[in-house]
């Protein structure tokens, strides 16, 4: 008997061979016009956080001025280019006449590019796995606040990419002892004491609810190192 299940998807397999093949060539074109872009615009830190919190709330105003203190340092300051935490990071480095960089995604129901992001500095992705190396790959840290999936996608794999060695060992900054108190408890006392990762990879994060700690943590590696672009390929 034939399994029509089977045909099925031998059949579909076969009639999307040239998608994807043509969507190497777009993956392709995406990497290469971000490493282009953002080589040019230099040194930069990244902040990550949730699209959905409120220009009332205290993250908010922290983020902006976490972005502009950054400006002052001589950094470009990298967000994702949507509401939230992330407007606020372009928010305060455009202020600060800094480079306000923002990488988009094109998503269903979702606001564009935010006001705050120079117009030179915009880039607009397809593939959240291209633009998540752009974060990373030109960014001497990484500043998280407070999110949801995305901002946790982000932590995580950049944690993996230090771990692993397969990115330079760049300050990793948690700002919100409240919000993130919880997950660090269970990396502290459930991945470790299960073995899952080792004691020192809880050095890999510095976790304060103070701007000026953070900003000095960053301080602190590039006064004795230049920056320099990531992955050790």
């Amino acid at each position: 008997m034939v399994d029509k299940t089977k045909m099925l998807i031998s059949g579909t397999y076969k009639k999307s061979l040239d998608r994807e093949v043509w969507s190497i060539f777009k993956i392709m074109g995406e990497l290469v016009e971000g490493y282009d872009r953002l080589f040019q615009i230099g040194p930069c830190v990244s902040i990550f956080g949730s699209a959905r919190t409120p220009e009332s709330s205290p993250y908010y105003q922290k983020a902006k001025e976490f972005a502009a203190q950054l400006t002052q340092m001589g950094f470009g300051v990298i967000t994702g280019a949507g509401p939230g935490i992330m407007q606020a990071g372009n928010e305060g480095a455009m202020e600060q006449g800094g480079k306000s960089v923002g990488l988009g995604i094109e998503l269903p129901h979702e606001q564009g590019i935010n006001q705050f992001v120079q117009k030179e500095y915009a880039l607009n992705f397809d593939y959240f796995f291209v633009r998540k190396v752009m974060f990373i790959k030109y960014s001497q840290a990484l500043v998280v606040f407070p999110g949801g999936f995305g901002t946790m996608d982000e932590l995580f794999e950049s944690l993996t990419l230090v771990q692993t060695n397969k990115v330079s060992k760049i300050p990793i900054i948690l700002i919100g002892k409240e919000y993130w108190g919880g997950l660090v408890h269970w990396i502290e006392t459930t991945m470790i004491n299960e073995g899952t990762i080792s004691s020192s990879d809880r050095d890999l994060f510095y976790l304060t609810d103070s701007i000026e700690e953070g900003v000095q943590k960053i301080r602190e590696v590039y006064e004795v190192q230049e920056p320099m672009p990531n992955f050790y390929f």
